[in-house]
């Protein structure tokens, strides 16, 4: 089994989507998932701690071989266009699950 590091992308409205998928990832292909970092604090993050947030996912994709894109009922917000854009000028692979609600 050839193992693959992949980054998961996609928007936390569909966080149990993306935890579906990085375990489908993990299991039945081998591969190293990197997710993304959910929100769980009682506050709201400062616009230092969202920049800061945001450099680590593209640190993240910078470390994988591919980015994976949780796109349930084909929704892809502005901030994973932007991460398919970097993945895309890096030369990664760009995987997409579309997922029906």
């Amino acid at each position: 089994m050839q193992h693959k590091v992949v980054t998961l992308c996609g928007s936390f409205r569909f966080w149990e989507e993306m935890q579906k998928a990085a375990e489908t990832l993990s299991l039945e292909h081998g591969w190293v998932v990197l997710p993304p970092l959910p929100h769980v604090l009682d506050r709201s993050l400062t616009d230092g701690e969202k920049q800061q947030l945001g450099a680590l996912h593209l640190a993240r994709i910078d470390l994988a071989d591919a980015i994976y894109v949780v796109n349930v009922d084909g929704y892809i917000g502005e901030a994973v266009k932007r991460e398919i854009a970097y993945a895309t000028a890096k030369g990664k692979e760009i995987l997409y699950l579309f997922a029906p609600k």
